[in-house]
């Protein structure tokens, strides 16, 4: 869509980045692990013994899993989000200091 916006198509061979900062977007990366924190911290809020709580949180331990490498659970990929940009899962509870630690500027 950014390509199209700026005008040029694949052959023209400009990379993406080139295309971001032209129209000032912020990495995808980014923007999806800020949404991905952001229903983390709906899900944090949520009282324990809330519906969203038990389904997202809690992990079935009766489940046999197929061969080859474990799918990366959402559970493990905010786990990882949290430890990559050294946010404490704490924080979520106050909205106000949540959002801040989370949110992605655009360039």
């Amino acid at each position: 869509m950014l390509r199209w916006f700026c005008g040029h198509t694949r052959r023209d061979r400009v990379r993406n980045e080139v295309i971001r900062d032209r129209v000032g977007v912020a990495p995808i990366e980014e923007k999806l692990t800020q949404h991905r924190l952001r229903w983390f911290g709906h899900v944090q809020r949520r009282p324990p013994e809330a519906p969203v709580r038990n389904g997202v949180l809690e992990l079935v331990d009766n489940v046999k899993r197929g061969r080859g490498r474990p799918k990366l659970t959402w559970a493990e990929s905010v786990k990882r989000d949290l430890k990559d940009w050294n946010i404490s899962k704490e924080i979520a509870l106050d909205r106000s200091a949540w959002r801040l630690a989370i949110n992605v500027p655009e360039p």
